[in-house]
């Protein structure tokens, strides 16, 4: 009975001085990734959408969504597909709200944009277009003073004819 005792009483010191040595979860970083999507990242059609996801990353290994909880910044880079005209500034082009929710708008005149552009010009090489994009949308979202990554979004939101090389714009949602 008097070892069990003790050993009782040793654990619970042991657990006491651990607690006390600053081995406390602390957030070591934060990321962002947009939500279900493999390879190249594409908003896709004019109202199109995608779930962005913020992740508070602990020192234990712990992953909780934040994405609630986090504020973005999002940052035009680069170019339409013509490689002359810069990207709107959001609202404009890009629409995100306080859930995450990425939504494709329109320009200021309220045509889609598009930020591809295919690689293979000649007629008998765009039935196999090769696209590259010429612009994106940097968005970072910060959590509790931290920072994460930033992800890259292009926009495919042009309907077909009315902006774009050869009036098509960017792989479409099917992945053409």
């Amino acid at each position: 009975m008097k070892r069990t005792r003790i050993l009782v009483t040793l654990l619970a010191a042991l657990a006491l001085v651990m607690s006390s040595c600053g081995t406390g979860d602390k957030i070591g970083s934060v990321s962002i990734s947009a939500n279900g999507t493999a390879g190249t990242v594409n908003l896709a059609g004019l109202g199109g959408t995608l779930q962005l996801q913020v992740m508070a990353n602990y020192t234990s290994g712990k992953q909780i969504d934040e994405t609630n909880f986090a504020t973005y910044t999002i940052t035009p880079q680069g170019t339409l597909w013509d490689q002359i005209t810069p990207l709107p500034t959001p609202p404009y082009g890009v629409e995100l709200n306080r859930t995450g929710m990425l939504t494709a708008t329109g320009d200021q005149n309220g045509n889609g944009i598009c930020t591809w552009l295919n690689a293979n010009t000649t007629s008998t090489q765009l039935s196999t277009p090769s696209y590259y994009f010429t612009g994106d949308y940097m968005i970072l979202a910060t959590y509790r003073g931290f920072t994460s990554n930033p992800v890259y979004i292009p926009v495919a939101s042009a309907p077909s004819g009315q902006t774009g090389q050869e009036g098509i714009c960017g792989p479409s949602a099917t992945g053409n």
